[in-house]
Formats: C-alpha cells, sequence, structure tokens
C-alpha cells in the first residue's frame, strides 16, 4: 500500500491552534489502539472513537500533508510515529524543572517525562534543605548552577513550578541559558521575549471548569425533579 508522507514538523506555519491541540489526543488514542493490536483504522472509527467526525480527521491530518488509502484507512503504526514526530516525541527534548518542591518532585516521579521523549536531566531550587537531594534519579541542584549547567549541557525546555512571583523574572533569566520552552505552572501568564514559546498551565482553571460542570448537572437534575 502506498502512503503520502506528512510533512514535516516545520513545513507548516498557518495550523490552527485547535488543530495543534488535538494532536496529542491522537498520539493517545492511536498509542492504544497499537497496544491493543491494531493495523488499521478508518477515519470513521478513529472519529468515533475521539468523540470527532470522520470529516475533522480527515482535515486534521491534512494539515501535515494527509495519507491513507480510501478502502483500507490508516496505518495504525505509520500514524503513530508520524504523529509522534510531530510531537517532538523523538526529538530527544531535554529538560529542567525550576523548583523542586511538592509540584516538581511529583512531575519528576511521575511517567509523564518519559512516556513523551523528554529528558528531565536537573531540577534547580533556592531552598538549602531541598539542594543535593535525588528525586527519582534526578539531582537538585543550587539555582545558581542553571546557567553553568546549561551550558555543559544543552536544554531546551524548562518547567516551572516555583512561586509565582519569581516566575517573570525565572523566565527572563532561562533565555540566558538557552532554554527555547517553558511549561509553567506558576499560575501566571508571563511575558516572554522573542522567541521563546510557552505552554501555560492554570490547575486552579480546570478545576473551576469541573465545578462550573458540576453545578449545571446539579441545576438540571432539579429543574427535572420538578
Amino acid at each position: 500500500m502506498s502512503q503520502e508522507p506528512l510533512s514535516e514538523p516545520g513545513d507548516r506555519t498557518d495550523v490552527s491552534p485547535a488543530v495543534i491541540r488535538r494532536l496529542p489526543r491522537y498520539f493517545r488514542y492511536l498509542r492504544e489502539l497499537i497496544r491493543q493490536g491494531r493495523l488499521r483504522i478508518s477515519s470513521g472509527e478513529l472519529a468515533e472513537m475521539m468523540h470527532l467526525t470522520a470529516s475533522q480527521i480527515r482535515q486534521d491530518l491534512n494539515c501535515f500533508g494527509g495519507f491513507g488509502q480510501q478502502g483500507y484507512g490508516y496505518n495504525v503504526n505509520y500514524l503513530y510515529a508520524r504523529i509522534c514526530d510531530l510531537l517532538g516525541v523523538s526529538a530527544g527534548i531535554r529538560a529542567v524543572v525550576v523548583g523542586a518542591g511538592d509540584l516538581g518532585r511529583a512531575l519528576v516521579r511521575s511517567s509523564i517525562f518519559e512516556k513523551r521523549g523528554v529528558d528531565v536531566v536537573a531540577m534547580f531550587d533556592v531552598d538549602p534543605k531541598l539542594i543535593g537531594q535525588d528525586v527519582a534519579g534526578v539531582a537538585v541542584h543550587d539555582i545558581g548552577e542553571l546557567e553553568a549547567f546549561c551550558r555543559q549541557t544543552p536544554v531546551s525546555l524548562a518547567v516551572l513550578t516555583l512561586p509565582k512571583e519569581h516566575a517573570q523574572k525565572a523566565a527572563c533569566g532561562l533565555q540566558a541559558c538557552g532554554i527555547a520552552g517553558i511549561w509553567n505552572f506558576t499560575g501566571t501568564d508571563l511575558e516572554l521575549p522573542p522567541g521563546m514559546a510557552v505552554e501555560n498551565v492554570h490547575l486552579g482553571d480546570s478545576l473551576m471548569i469541573l465545578n462550573y460542570k458540576l453545578c449545571r448537572l446539579a441545576q438540571t437534575a432539579a429543574e427535572e425533579e420538578l
């Protein structure tokens, strides 16, 4: 079967944020299909699993070149590999965690980085009680050593889990260390220098959205009882 290869990740600059945010969902669902031993899947089957439409699936994949064969569907392993390429899973991305408190340690102890091809090479903090500790095989260093560390070990990603009042200063300093991307858990939106990418994670926002949904469900249930 011939397949039309996806474009390289850097070939397209006009892909909508909505499509980009769906790519990790493709990653997760395709990984599960591989675990189940599935070799191929149609756009309709994949759409049903992901609660999308078949047309949306095809439009999303066409943003990166599109492939598949009418009457056959998609080769699951091939599609998964190409989605991994787009998401940098095999790019050898190295990361540091700035902030070795409860959240930083919990993230490092989880499998979230390993499963997505990110290698956490060090943690940094200002607390003397934390400096020198080992967290799941990752050493905690003094924050003052960050720039020297990055000169010796190229790092492209920083995970910020420090108090929000220090986040902006830390983000500006990270650029001098060669950091190009920040995964920001500080609860504040950053004003980043040109050439840096950021993904802000607002855990409180997510909880409040869930609270909203719970309130609406309760309201609907109460109305149905009337």
